[in-house]
């Protein structure tokens, strides 16, 4: 996928206190950007039948089709405190809320949500919105999880694979872009296959391996260094879970940054397991990295 130069930064609202945390993070990140953004609520009720429009007798602002433009004027209204300057638009589109997100990826630079947001099907947000949206969008994805700070390094989890060194190179750019070190994290329990049909040893000498382990962290940083010579870079080799180890990781960054799967997922898993695990528990809000980018 290619990334127009014109593309905007993406934000799902729908009226809850998390979705307006995700507005303030996804105004700052457009203003980083220097890209326009655009504010999107998904109107899943005209699917249901339901009426729209206030009931006799009831203040013309009743009606649900109301309700949800004033999601998103209140989303506006809350983006241009953080940055007046910033170009905002926003925007009710019918249907619902993955589907409706999903399509705005294709054309957006970065796609924002809250980790989680009102009753009903936001509700579970988490555990589907975010989830089935980070799984799919062909943009990167930034979930706002804890206090969102302007300390810290940006963390990034690399295990040999083409959407770790994705998510490497975004890394990168975030931290020179927020003048922050990097923290570059591998963490392996195992040998682990690089490619379909590898045969792993039933027996291996744990030294051997953490050797191989250590070699591929920094052949999978090599020229990025060069590439961002501000960005201070701290290799992190761990012998644990890597899910495990990038969460406790992320109590002290500003950002976490992986793959949506890698080396070690199962190919029909829409997310492996070391992002499913940093999507629910990180402290800190996170980017998964769908696929490369072509520019």
């Amino acid at each position: 996928m290619t990334i127009n130069t014109g593309a905007p930064v993406v934000v799902g609202v729908d009226g809850s206190a998390a979705a307006l945390d995700a507005v303030r993070v996804a105004a700052r990140e457009a203003e980083y950007r220097q890209r326009p953004l655009r504010v999107v609520h998904a109107f899943v009720w005209p699917l249901t039948g339901a009426p729209l429009t206030p009931v006799p007798g009831a203040p013309v602002t009743a009606g649900l089709r109301n309700q949800a433009d004033q999601y998103v004027a209140e989303a506006v209204d809350e983006a241009r405190k953080v940055s007046p300057e910033l170009r905002v638009t926003g925007v009710v589109v019918d249907g619902a809320p993955t589907p409706v997100l999903v399509d705005e990826a294709r054309e957006a630079a970065l796609m924002v949500l809250g980790h989680r947001g009102l009753g009903g099907f936001a509700g579970l947000l988490l555990g589907s919105v975010t989830v089935q949206v980070s799984a799919r969008a062909q943009c990167p994805v930034l979930v706002v999880r804890g206090e969102p700070r302007a300390d810290g390094p940006v963390v990034v989890g690399v295990d040999g694979s083409e959407l770790s060194t994705e998510a490497i190179g975004f890394a990168f750019e975030e931290a020179a872009r927020r003048d922050a070190p990097l923290v570059a994290v591998h963490a392996w329990l195992y040998p682990t296959p690089v490619g379909p049909g590898d045969i792993l040893p039933l027996v291996y000498d744990l030294d051997v391996f953490g050797g191989e382990e250590e070699r591929l962290l920094v052949e999978s940083l090599a020229g990025f260094a060069e590439r961002y010579p501000q960005v201070t870079v701290r290799h992190r080799l761990v012998r644990g879970s890597p899910g495990r180890v990038l969460v406790e990781e992320s109590k002290e960054a500003q950002l976490v940054v992986v793959g949506a799967h890698g080396r070690g997922a199962l190919g029909g898993l829409l997310l492996g397991s070391v992002s499913h695990a940093v999507l629910h528990h990180a402290h800190c809000p996170l980017v998964i990295v769908r696929r490369p980018r072509t520019s």
